[in-house]
């Protein structure tokens, strides 16, 4: 393979492993936050413990993330070098703020909170995980900005002496088009896995107490169990919807600035008129004429790309590549069609995952019941692994369907305002990337091991039980007695371990 081939292979691998953690981080720290409001306000213990033990899977989810998250920084200089002096000045400022403003508002808060269980006064200690879940979501939004950049950029122009971009509005890059469309969507998809997260686990341990016999265990199933399982399914109906509503205005803006990367994901291989939505396919894709479309959908495709049922007609592939061909000289403007095509359908497909989970429990937890069917557990524990496979579809959706650019051009913005892949790499031997691809795949399988080996450690182990001694409350402003400072919550003792 070419030293291009290995560094995408590389960024592909370590962004998609990143990945993993992000949108769980970014949907479960309001659903935390929320959680311990319904403590402060409704003073009901299990919501104290509901609080105290997501938050532990919430903390190391967050480490992972931040820790896999530094490689990705350093590889815009190292592997991608040509994309970073072409378009530093700009990429870079979305990037700065959101370690600036975002990250340092996310750690300083989740310090104050990890360590002000019993330090705080009530109100401020909640303040703090609020702060934290504002900062992870700010955080977000600067990402996508950036990204969006890539996708359709603006706020910049081509400097012709320098031969590179300059920045000439931050605001106009911070208000996108692109990123306000897909910022919702990121956040929505996030919360739909931190919903789906929250509901299975909760679902595991109801139908596992309630089994149990023990009716200490029964009562626990049905006041702390049921009441965090349903947060988290409606969490899924909100976000389910918002993906709909989000997904279909990113759908359409994409059609006007990507028309390549939508007929790509349609297998669209010819220009039509009103073509159908195709549910499956059989063929090789990259040869495009040889898809068959098996299964088909009127109507959707046109509402899809324009809003209207009929009198659509959109650009197929093959006649955008030699518009492409004229526009921008000789070259392969097509994605990988394959990639392209499924990863679309499975980013919509694995989201079946979360809304079986929530038919299924919003039923059998109606009135007050608890489920006890040995189905419905096994049921939870497969659908949470589905939103977080959805999320990664998504992310390779859009970034490989815009390949063979990493700045695609502005179809109404300055036409010098682009790059593809090939011209970003590094001047890199061979060698040397495929020695950090290996190091950097076997280390971040270790974590996974980690990651997994934690977060089911923790899970199984359950909540730990309401203190002796309360946290501080509203009023008080003083720090605890020594009985206090000997009951170390676990999220602190937690914390230690990083």
């Amino acid at each position: 393979m070419s030293v291009l081939d290995i560094s995408r292979w590389q960024f592909g691998i370590t962004t998609v492993y990143h990945f993993v953690f992000v949108p769980l981080t970014i949907g479960l720290a309001p659903l935390v936050a929320g959680m311990q409001t319904a403590w402060v306000i409704t003073g009901k213990d299990h919501w104290y413990r509901l609080t105290k033990f997501f938050g532990k899977l919430f903390l190391i989810n967050f480490a992972l993330g931040v820790a896999t998250g530094i490689v990705q920084e350093f590889q815009f200089g190292m592997n991608w070098s040509e994309y970073s002096r072409f378009v530093g000045d700009v990429f870079g400022a979305p990037l700065a703020l959101e370690a600036l403003v975002a990250f340092f508002l996310e750690s300083t808060f989740i310090g104050l909170w990890i360590f002000g269980w019993t330090r705080l006064p009530k109100l401020l200690h909640l303040g703090a995980i609020w702060m934290v879940a504002i900062g992870v979501n700010a955080s977000a939004f600067f990402i996508v900005a950036a990204n969006s950049f890539m996708q359709h950029p603006v706020g910049a122009r081509y400097n012709p002496e320098r031969g590179r971009a300059e920045l000439t509005s931050i605001w106009e890059v911070l208000t996108n088009n692109t990123a306000l469309a897909a910022f919702p969507h990121v956040v929505a998809g996030s919360f739909l896995t931190a919903g789906t997260f929250v509901a299975g686990i909760a679902g595991w341990w109801m139908v596992r107490n309630a089994r149990s016999g023990d009716p200490a265990k029964a009562a626990e199933a049905r006041t702390m169990w049921r009441s965090g399982g349903r947060a988290g399914m409606w969490v899924i109906v909100v976000s389910g919807i918002a993906l709909v509503l989000t997904g279909d205005v990113q759908g359409k803006l994409m059609f006007e600035q990507q028309p390549m990367k939508m007929a790509s994901a349609e297998s669209l291989c010819h220009t039509a008129t009103d073509p159908r939505f195709s549910v499956l396919t059989v063929g090789t894709h990259n040869n495009c004429d040889s898809v068959t479309h098996v299964i088909e959908v009127p109507y959707v495709l046109p509402y899809l790309a324009k809003g209207e049922f009929t009198d659509v007609t959109l650009d197929g592939v093959q006649d955008l590549q030699k518009a492409y061909i004229e526009k921008f000289g000789p070259g392969d403007y097509r994605p990988n069609l394959f990639v392209t095509y499924w990863s679309f359908r499975a980013m919509i497909g694995l989201a079946a995952g979360s809304m079986a989970l929530v038919l299924a429990g919003l039923w059998l937890t109606r009135r007050g019941r608890v489920p006890d069917q040995r189905w419905y557990s096994w049921l939870s524990l497969l659908a949470i692994p589905t939103p977080f496979l959805a999320n990664s579809a998504g992310w390779v959706f859009t970034e490989m369907g815009r390949q063979p650019w990493v700045v695609a051009p502005n179809p109404t913005g300055d036409p010098a305002l682009r790059m593809t892949v090939q011209q970003g790499v590094s001047d890199h031997v061979a060698g040397t990337v495929v020695a950090s691809l290996v190091v950097f795949t076997l280390l971040y399988g270790v974590l996974a091991v980690v990651w997994f080996y934690l977060m089911r450690r923790y899970v199984i182990a359950g909540p730990e039980q309401p203190p002796a001694h309360k946290p501080a409350g509203p009023g008080d402003t003083g720090g605890p007695g020594e009985r206090e400072r000997a009951e170390e919550p676990a999220v602190e003792q937690l914390s230690f371990a990083y």
